[in-house]
């Protein structure tokens, strides 16, 4: 743990993995609702467009807090927002303080070996966190049925025996702490993938939502010798 992470209150559940899958969510979701969103061409983790849903100040700015002297918290809605009730009422059913919320719509990948070698990217959640708040982690919801596909998390970047990797069909949710762990999705299909991505402040709030989310299961370390299978993740 780094100085600054130390001065801030963090998650005992990520403090193993620096992520936590949670049970699918039982929302039922309009495709609509992120489809007619206005979207950026903005790149993060591979061939991206990004749709702001809260911003550091209501625009449509896809940057980091810190360009307008504020940590990733306190997030106000842009007008995109309007057009997505249901992704609002998600964020706000964590309950707790809530920073960027973005859409990624991400086009299939080359290839797994394109993505660990040139995607894999760590987050910069907490600059201008004040000590003695909660530590900023990431939430995902995944909006399109994309079995096949799953997020590639590390601990070491160019290690991948600390790999780990999460499905993403539909409805897939999970927690992780984006300045520990390197991350990047993997994304077979033939469509875009779209996924909600939202910045949460840790402390009780948030981890009332996990708990009351909670799977008893975690996906299991990434096979050495072959390519895991849809079961091998939860092995």
């Amino acid at each position: 743990m780094t100085d600054t992470q130390a001065c801030h209150e963090k998650l005992s559940v990520l403090s193993e993995t620096g992520f936590v899958v949670l049970r699918s969510s039982r929302e039922r979701l309009d495709p609509a609702e992120w489809e007619s969103l206005a979207y950026l061409d903005w790149k993060s983790g591979g061939d991206t467009n990004f749709a702001v849903l809260a911003s550091a100040t209501g625009e449509d700015d896809p940057r980091g807090f810190w360009e307008h002297d504020k940590p990733d918290k306190d997030a106000i809605w842009t007008a995109n927002a309007l057009r997505a009730p249901s992704l609002r009422r998600w964020v706000m059913s964590v309950g707790a303080r809530f920073g960027r919320v973005r859409i990624i719509k991400l086009q299939p990948s080359t290839s797994e070996t394109d993505v660990t070698g040139q995607h894999l990217h760590l987050d910069d959640n907490n600059r201008l966190n004040p000590d003695g708040e909660g530590w900023v982690v990431r939430a995902w919801l995944n909006l399109t049925d994309d079995p096949d596909s799953y997020m590639i998390l590390r601990e070491d970047r160019d290690d991948p025996t600390t790999e780990r990797r999460i499905p993403l069909p539909a409805g897939a949710q999970f927690v992780a702490d984006t300045e520990r762990l390197w991350h990047a999705a993997y994304h077979t299909g033939k469509s875009p993938r779209y996924a909600m991505i939202a910045s949460f402040e840790s402390g009780p709030a948030l981890q009332a939502w996990i708990d009351a989310n909670a799977v008893e299961r975690m996906p299991g370390p990434r096979s050495s010798a072959t390519r895991m299978t849809r079961t091998d993740f939860l092995g």
